[in-house]
């Protein structure tokens, strides 16, 4: 079975449900809050490993409570934490997540050991980059360390998928050149190129993408589906399935991961893609982030 090592952040979601995401000023009550395992990392490496891929995480962790939260749960997934580093003198990585009666949240996230990843943390852990086939990377960890990741995986002939979340205000244009896939929503799509009204420009978008050295590029749009452009297999658009959203959490993350596993599995773009969509239509009908990862014998029913 090929290998997907994911590179990123690992986070304790505090997640609070509200009427409303607060304004500027105001305070908003709330009845309780759930604490679940997240992280953009931690959430593809667990869909990954849930959705039936041969899947390790490379990150950071403190020495706490929540680390061991975290770890148990990854495990549950079946993703390997060995290659977890620990970091005594930082706090692990914390997300505090209000969610809306809508279904929509709003991300506060607090780095912690996130933010001591390193690049020489990626360069002792080259054999991990070696053994891999395809690399998943996100923004939630420092961009030199993405950046250093995503090149030494190019050169070692890795596969690259990019999830550009959080798009950080100076995205290196040489990023670009060592990702094999690019995974935005509408929303970080527009930060990247600097269009507005990006849903009637896609293309122009794509190929404003392709222009800086990424064939492959997957805009995911809500419940307007996702947009798909490729050099080599064209491009497209793929419906959303209809479903009563209650909560986006690790909608993304999980759209990546299991783009990432049917790829492994020999599958072409526009393949994984209707795969990974229907994977993530699930998440959202679920609260929370990693409870909210379907099983792979769950999407494959959607498929039947």
């Amino acid at each position: 079975m090929k290998k997907i090592l994911v590179i990123g952040s690992l986070n304790l979601d505090m997640v609070a449900v509200v009427d409303h995401a607060p304004a500027v000023g105001e305070t908003v009550l709330c009845s309780n809050m759930q604490l679940i395992p997240g992280g953009k990392g931690a959430n593809q490496a667990y869909a990954a490993a849930a959705l039936g891929g041969d899947t390790t995480i490379l990150g950071a962790v403190g020495a706490d409570s929540y680390a061991e939260l975290l770890k148990e749960s990854l495990c549950r997934s079946g993703a390997d934490i060995s290659r977890l580093i620990t970091r005594p003198d930082s706090s692990t990585g914390i997300a505090v997540i209000t969610v809306n009666r809508d279904g929509d949240n709003s991300i506060l996230v607090i780095s912690g050991a996130n933010a001591s990843l390193m690049p020489e943390d990626i360069e002792r852990n080259r054999p991990l980059l070696e053994a891999c086939d395809l690399v998943i990377l996100q923004m939630e960890i420092p961009l030199e360390t993405v950046l250093y990741s995503a090149k030494l995986a190019k050169e070692l002939g890795k596969l690259v998928l990019l999830d550009p979340a959080p798009v950080p205000k100076h995205f290196p244009e040489e990023l670009y050149h060592y990702v094999d896939l690019l995974k935005p929503n509408e929303t970080e799509l527009s930060m990247l190129t600097g269009m507005e009204q990006i849903d009637a420009r896609l293309e122009e978008a794509a190929a404003w993408v392709h222009g800086k050295g990424c064939q492959n590029l997957i805009v995911t749009l809500g419940e307007k589906g996702l947009y798909l452009d490729s050099v080599q297999e064209g491009a497209c658009r793929i419906p959303a399935r209809k479903v009563a959203a209650v909560d986006t959490t690790a909608a993304g993350d999980t759209f990546t991961a299991a783009l990432a596993v049917k790829l492994m599995e020999g599958a072409g773009l526009k393949e994984a893609a209707e795969f990974a969509n229907l994977a993530s239509s699930i998440v959202v009908t679920r609260k929370g982030a990693q409870s909210s990862i379907p099983s792979r014998e769950e999407v494959e029913l959607l498929r039947a």
